[in-house]
């Protein structure tokens, strides 16, 4: 019974030893707890006491800088309570949700509307860049070697907002043109005058040109020439003219070749001749080399004595002496001398005044209508 009684008494004791030690650890837990929250709430204290606490902060709105004391603790109150307007579009150096602290310096730029022309399109951007490049860079619009930028690239932005970007190309393209013939013409004597015949027909050649056009914004506002050659060259057209004079056998019994009325009159034709050249001449020393003391002075060779209004002098080959012509623009003439200058197709005319012979000159293009030895009438 004695060893039985010594067990119960051992069991005891080791009960009593457990409970002290877990009172002991529980005691040390909360009094770890009591001072980890007395610290939070020390510290929690002292947070709310440094943000009710004046605070000098700088705050620079579009470069105009401000020194602000306040109380306030976060940004967002600060710019409320300076009625500070901040826009989606604005810069700000740091949230409006931050924290403020002593000595703090913030940063603002309002963004401003610009209006962007580039690509076709015309939109409304915003920007708190101070030059066209920034808003450029900032709208990711590329700017070519050749392209216009208004105002230009480094430039400020422009008072009223506008901006402008010109897309400008070049381009070279190569075009081929005709090069004309010219028409060369050469005497022939061996055709008869009047006569025209080609020898040789002409070619044209070909000239490759390299034109460069430029563009602005698709559009074509200029070109040029900046090199040509020539492919193939041009051959001329080559035309005899008839220089020989034509045998003219006329006379009296000679057919009309047509009928014309002239100055009222009508009268058959028997040949037509064209491109005459006039000339004048009078009857003394200056033009037939005799003075008026001279027995032949204003005599014809024919015999006739010379008529203002109605002596002419021809190639008789052409025109036979004594014969009536209608000279347009003169009238009725008669063939009545010669003269050694006068051959082919030329007509010398008669005027007393010497000094109207002078001035009247050479005279080209005229129709002479050869009539015959009768003049006619208009009977």
């Amino acid at each position: 019974m004695g060893a039985i009684q010594q067990e119960q008494t051992h069991v005891r004791r080791s009960s009593s030893m457990s409970f002290a030690m877990r009172w002991n650890h529980e005691t040390l837990r909360l009094t770890l707890i009591v001072s980890v929250s007395s610290i939070a709430m020390i510290l929690l204290f002292m947070l709310m006491l440094s943000g009710t606490a004046a605070k000098k902060v700088t705050v620079i709105v579009n470069g105009q800088e401000s020194v602000i004391v306040t109380k306030q603790g976060e940004l967002q109150h600060l710019l409320d309570e300076q009625k500070i307007a901040v826009g989606e579009h604005d810069y700000i150096s740091q949230g409006p949700g931050s924290r403020l602290r002593n000595g703090d310096r913030i940063t603002i730029e309002h963004a401003k509307p610009v209006q962007l022309t580039a690509d076709g399109e015309t939109k409304t951007v915003f920007t708190v860049g101070k030059t066209v490049g920034h808003v450029l860079n900032e709208q990711n619009v590329p700017v070519g070697e050749l392209d216009k930028v208004n105002p230009a690239v480094d430039a400020a932005l422009p008072t009223d907002g506008a901006i402008q970007v010109v897309r400008v190309k070049k381009e070279t393209e190569e075009v081929s043109e005709p090069i004309a013939f010219d028409v060369e013409k050469k005497n022939d004597p061996q055709l008869p005058k009047g006569k025209e015949k080609t020898v040789q027909e002409g070619q044209e050649g070909l000239l490759l040109k390299t034109k460069e056009k430029l563009y602005e914004d698709g559009k074509l506002i200029a070109e040029q020439v900046i090199d040509e050659k020539v492919k193939s060259g041009s051959v001329n057209k080559i035309v005899a003219i008839g220089t020989k004079n034509p045998v003219v056998a006329l006379s009296a019994s000679s057919p009309n070749t047509q009928d014309v009325i002239k100055s009222g009159v009508s009268f058959g034709v028997k040949q037509v001749i064209n491109n005459a050249t006039l000339t004048a001449y009078s009857a003394g020393v200056a033009s037939t080399g005799k003075s008026a003391e001279h027995p032949q002075y204003g005599l014809t060779s024919s015999g006739t004595k010379v008529m203002e209004g109605r002596t002419i002098a021809v190639d008789p080959n052409v025109i036979p002496l004594g014969w009536w012509v209608y000279i347009d623009g003169l009238g009725f003439r008669r063939a009545e001398d010669t003269g050694s200058a006068i051959k082919g197709n030329k007509i010398d005319v008669y005027f007393d005044s010497n000094d109207y012979a002078n001035r009247f000159g050479t005279k080209r293009g005229y129709t002479i209508y050869v009539i015959g030895p009768k003049k006619p009438t208009a009977d």
